[in-house]
């Protein structure tokens, strides 16, 4: 924590924190129709000056932190806990973020509730994967495709953050990511569409639990709006430049998805959209946020973003950001403090109308009002609970049962895997191999101690002898070190086989963590060459927060895991998985692609007018690089699990369908193998002509089936007229006539169970 406050400080008001939470509130609400609150928030904005209507609208970086919460963000005006504690009193504060005292947030709150108006403040945060218990990160947890998994671990994360005042979490990412070279790739659910969707609903809901006015439910943020994840070359915080068209096929999407399960909130992207930044964007955030879309709730900046129009070559100075910010529809600023510095001063020119900022403070207001905190300012701030509520036995539980489910298997020759537990010699040689902090992945900023997460304790953990387990670094992520490669290819001479625990650093993934190269890093990709030459059996198992193009022994390995970031229980669900105390389950939710220079590549690309013939022979004049197909190195949806799994014929209920009706599509999955699985059957469509050209396959649904040993199931998907839907010539969503191609299939671009339908 930073020392300008002590923690005795705090705890010296703790008594008369507790006695005025159990006080009557001059502005409890109580139970209230719609109409009775809306003239309350409506008679507070009337008594409000322009100085605190501006206050209302911003927000600040809690001066009472944690280090690793200090450092997620540039640096800029850092307030003192005096001047933070002075602008709640005097009503000059909305809200604070990214503290995580229970004590400091009471101390604010009670600041607050003495201005003169009595507005209480609200409390926001960062929790991306995880509070105190951290879960895979979304790209990881994504891999699972299972959202009720990413409802219940976001959850979880409510429950923690909550207890020490957390209203309000900036979570979940649902921008698209289709070029891998894009740091924040780790944030969001991967470059498809419907996963995405599911994945946005399902965090919402699992934040927002049974409404968020309730002490252990946080309001969700789908961020950032829109298109961030179409940054031209994968370049944070760069241009995008796509149709509207396309907006509105892949970038919205998810978005409307996540405000369909009760998201009050977005937050503005740092990009621009054609030419126009998001944060002045009024065709974006008023013509189709709340006119199309009839979105009522709050728009946030992101951090300083109403600034940075300047920079964009936007607005001329500091008074007209603020200006065009909120004219465009940003409600509240987030750090740059220019709304309470300049909005006053531009209505009482004339500059700015009263009613864009009423409009603004209303809002938030409402905002305030849905968070339960006019009804009780402290109802989440209980230091028994914050106590009680971090890391328990069933949270971390569920950090092992998300760990596992997150984990891929993209190969496994020779049947390499999973590992023995006795009578065999194991070598665990790189520098993720017992670096348990690099496990938690980026955006982590409230982590309690996951010192017994690292492999190397995991594998020693289930190991009949633990003493046949050697450990050695090797190497560090991005540097060579001395002696390293040496000693750890003695340590693979004098093993049965060779575990290598590489990849990416957390610092190499998140935001300002773009890549021009989404390779190996040249030291691990050296020390795997070397220990690959002994002839010992190698299984990798990858770190990473973004699909990677692997190559020479890396790739020539015979077994390989995407482990991702993994959180709380990485070493554990590991473990489990290479010794077979749990089958791999996983499915990549972004494509691998074959050479970096591939990138973007994403599966449901267009054919093109010159697409290379099925097949791995490449035809000149085609649409391919030099020497490489156009295809995946590993697609979307694959991933192998330690069964056999094969797919039957293809049946439908009929030849055609009507445009508003439903067809049946089924295929019989197989285990042939000796130990059960779990296996995610996938259902992909390709319209074959239409007046808009479509992708090669869309996914349309997905079934995760369990199959013991040997048994078969028939897994059935209802396509429904409204699932072949498109984005037609007048930007509205239109199903044609038309020969639709069908798979039921382990991946994007396997062939499964194929067939075709007649939409009539």
């Amino acid at each position: 924590m930073k020392a300008r406050m002590t923690r005795r400080s705090l705890l010296l008001g703790a008594s008369s924190l507790a006695l005025m939470s159990r006080m009557p509130m001059g502005l409890a609400l109580g139970p209230m129709a719609d109409a009775e609150r809306s003239a309350f928030i409506d008679g507070l904005i009337a008594k409000m000056t322009l100085e605190e209507k501006a206050g209302q609208l911003t927000l600040m970086a809690s001066s009472f932190t944690s280090k690793e919460a200090a450092a997620a963000n540039p640096a800029a005006a850092q307030q003192r806990t005096g001047q933070q504690l002075t602008e709640a009193r005097a009503g000059h504060l909305t809200g604070v973020f990214n503290g995580s005292d229970v004590d400091w947030h009471r101390q604010l709150q009670r600041e607050a509730l003495k201005s003169r108006l009595k507005i209480p403040m609200l409390f926001a945060a960062d929790v991306i994967h995880g509070f105190r218990t951290i879960f895979p990160v979304p790209l990881g947890e994504a891999a699972s495709f299972d959202p009720d998994l990413a409802r219940r671990t976001a959850r979880a994360a409510a429950l923690e953050a909550s207890a020490v005042g957390i209203d309000w979490t900036f979570a979940p990412m649902v921008d698209i990511a289709r070029d891998a070279r894009w740091g924040r790739s780790v944030e969001g659910s991967g470059e498809d569409l419907l996963l995405g969707k599911r994945m946005a609903q399902a965090r919402v809901r699992g934040f927002q639990g049974d409404g968020i006015a309730r002490n252990d439910a946080v309001a969700a943020c789908p961020k950032h709006f829109a298109a961030y994840g179409a940054a031209e070359g994968g370049l944070d915080y760069n241009t995008v430049d796509v149709s509207e068209r396309t907006l509105r096929q892949t970038y919205f999407p998810p978005f409307q998805a996540g405000f369909d399960a009760g998201a009050l909130t977005t937050m503005a992207a740092f990009n621009e959209i054609s030419g126009v930044p998001a944060h002045g964007n009024a065709w974006l955030l008023d013509q189709v946020l709340r006119g199309e879309w009839n979105f009522s709730g709050l728009v946030v900046s992101d951090y300083t973003g109403d600034n940075e129009l300047i920079l964009h070559g936007y607005a001329t100075d500091e008074k007209d950001a603020a200006r065009l910010a909120l004219l465009a529809g940003v409600d509240m600023s987030m750090q740059s403090g220019l709304y309470l510095k300049y909005v006053p001063e531009l209505v009482r020119e004339g500059k700015l109308p009263l009613e864009k900022v009423d409009t603004a403070v209303r809002r938030v207001l409402q905002f305030k009002a849905a968070l339960g905190l006019f009804d009780d300012p402290y109802h989440r701030m209980d230091r028994k609970r914050a106590q009680a509520a971090q890391r328990t036995p069933e949270t971390l539980a569920l950090a092992r049962e998300a760990a596992v489910k997150s984990v891929v298997l993209l190969k496994n020759e020779r049947k390499l895997l999973p590992l023995k537990r006795s009578g065999q010699r194991i070598a665990l040689i790189g520098p993720m191999a017992r670096n348990w902090e690099q496990t938690r992945g980026p955006w982590v900023l409230f982590a309690g101690d996951d010192s017994k997460a690292d492999l190397a304790t995991g594998m020693r953990g289930l190991m009949a002898d633990a003493s046949q387990l050697t450990v050695v670094d090797g190497s560090d992520f991005e540097e060579a070190l001395p002696g390293g490669v040496e000693e750890a290819v003695a340590a693979a001479n004098n093993a049965d086989v060779v575990v290598m625990a590489v990849g990416e650093s957390l610092q190499q993934s998140g935001e300002a963590q773009s890549r021009t190269a989404i390779v190996m890093p040249a030291p691990q990709q050296a020390l795997i060459e070397a220990v690959a030459a002994t002839g010992k059996p190698l299984v990798i198992v990858l770190s990473n927060g973004r699909a990677l193009a692997l190559e020479g022994a890396t790739l020539e390995a015979p077994a390989i895991l995407v482990s991702w970031f993994l959180g709380s229980a990485s070493g554990q669900a590991l473990a489990d998985v290479l010794f077979g105390e749990a089958s791999p389950s996983g499915r990549l939710p972004v494509s691998f692609p074959r050479q970096p220079g591939q990138v973007p590549y994403y599966y449901d690309h267009k054919p093109t007018g010159r697409p290379n013939p099925e097949g791995e022979k490449l035809e000149p004049f085609k649409t391919h690089y030099r020497g490489i197909p156009n295809s995946a190195l590993f697609p979307f949806g694959h991933g192998l699990t330690y069964g056999d799994v094969e797919y039957g014929k293809l049946t439908l209920s009929g030849k055609s369908m009507a445009a508003d009706g439903t067809i049946e599509v089924s295929a019989e999955v197989r285990n042939r193998g000796t130990r059960a699985v779990e296996e995610v059957v996938q259902l992909y469509v390709h319209d074959r002509a239409a007046s808009i050209t479509r992708p090669v396959r869309e996914l349309k649904d997905y079934r995760k089936v369990a199959l013991a040993a040997g048994a078969s199931q028939t897994v059935r998907f209802t396509l429904r007229g409204q699932d072949l839907a498109f984005i037609g010539w007048d930007l509205k969503p239109v199903v044609e006539a038309g020969v639709f191609d069908v798979w039921v299939a382990p991946s994007a671009e396997a062939d499964g169970a194929h067939g075709s339908f007649t939409v009539q």
